[in-house]
């Protein structure tokens, strides 16, 4: 469980009061910011629909396939702006998004499917191979399965497939979006366990989107909350859990059943320094 933000403060990526419209008329994001330390794992939550997967879509530059973009604001990696950058040449950069859904070449072998992941890495086959291994011996299930059809390997098996795959880039951050989705809360906290453990032992900072706060906000060091395309309250993850609004409308701290924040005289209190 990590409870405080690393002492590692250098930021590397930076989200500064962007906009984002679908199809030119749709705004799903309004005035979203938020920074990402190196070295840790920050957490953005939220119910369905409250804009995180777009969130992460706009820092990896995947929203023009859906015809969305940014309006306003900017995006920094390391002090320079991306968001102009193709998704290939952000992933060059360091960053790679692992999507939403364990997307998976279903005709390909767990291995192939790891192996693309170094497609756009100049490197020699020592150097893969030294990078399956180690995604191997985070994933011994993997190993086991590496000669089977990705299509035909479970649910958890095809998100550890994905989040390998995204390894084999050799990333500095990785977007993980809703990595719970549709798993047993026994294979939940496996997943997160890796996280933790690639976070600690290889340095890998992660910005994760998920709904399930609960699980997110013990690995979290830091979060942000989004409701209906705006951040509402962000926080170190411990002060987080503590927080009274979170605990009733997150955490199901409530004999009341979740709410939203724009119930509540808090919010609106909140919401005068937001605007």
């Amino acid at each position: 469980m990590l409870d405080a933000q690393p002492t590692q403060t250098e930021t590397v990526l930076e989200v500064n009061n962007i906009e984002v419209i679908y199809n030119h008329v749709i705004l799903v994001l309004k005035g979203v910011s938020l920074t990402v330390p190196k070295g840790g794992i920050t957490a953005l939550l939220g119910g369905n629909g409250a804009g995180k997967t777009t969130t992460l879509k706009a820092i990896s530059n995947l929203l023009r396939s859906e015809r969305g973009e940014v309006t306003k604001g900017s995006i920094q990696y390391r002090g320079e702006k991306v968001q102009d950058l193709s998704p290939a040449d952000l992933v060059t950069k360091g960053v790679i998004q692992v999507m939403e859904g364990r997307h998976c070449f279903e005709h390909l072998t767990v291995e192939e499917n790891l192996l693309t992941g170094a497609y756009t890495r100049k490197a020699g086959r020592g150097d893969i191979d030294a990078d399956l291994n180690m995604v191997y011996d985070y994933f011994p299930r993997l190993k086991e399965r590496r000669k089977s059809q990705a299509g035909y390997t479970s649910g958890g098996e095809q998100q550890m497939v994905a989040i390998g795959r995204a390894l084999m880039s050799r990333p500095e951050t990785i977007l993980l979006d809703e990595p719970s989705m549709g798993l047993a809360p026994q294979l939940v906290e496996q997943i997160f366990e890796i996280v933790k453990n690639l976070n600690e032992n290889e340095g890998y900072t992660f910005l994760l989107a998920e709904q399930n706060t609960n699980v997110a906000l013990r690995y979290a060091h830091y979060g942000y909350i989004l409701e209906s395309g705006r951040i509402v309250m962000d926080g170190p993850a411990a002060a987080l859990r503590e927080n009274p609004d979170v605990k009733e409308f997150y955490l199901g701290m409530s004999d009341e059943g979740r709410k939203s924040f724009r119930d509540v005289r808090s919010y609106r209190r909140r919401k005068r320094w937001l605007s």
